[in-house]
């Protein structure tokens, strides 16, 4: 198979035979392609499901919170219906909530 970006192909993952590559190379297309839907998808993954990975939530609502965030949500709320604030309340609490809500305002 191979990842396409504009119409050609960046890199074929047929021969290398590792899917965990595979995906690296399509993340890394996604990111160069949309960085808003790609920091979204990454967010939700973050707090989907049973636990939130804290780590990744926090790195990157505070690492795009001056670059663009608003993107990022806008993005957030076309691909899950939801906003992001509203699944950040849903799934923090205490102090560690109230300092994402603040940033993502």
């Amino acid at each position: 198979s191979c990842i396409a970006f504009s119409g050609k192909a960046v890199v074929s993952t047929q021969s290398t035979g590792s899917g965990e590559l595979e995906l690296g190379y399509i993340s890394i297309v996604k990111k160069i392609k949309n960085t808003a839907t790609y920091f979204a998808e990454e967010l939700y993954k973050s707090m989907k499901g049973l636990g939130t990975d804290d780590d990744q939530l926090i790195r990157i609502i505070v690492w795009r919170s001056e670059i663009d965030l608003v993107e990022i949500k806008g993005a957030f709320q076309s691909l899950y219906g939801k906003s992001l604030r509203e699944y950040i309340k849903e799934d923090t609490s205490g102090d560690f909530k109230n300092l994402l809500l603040t940033i993502v305002k």
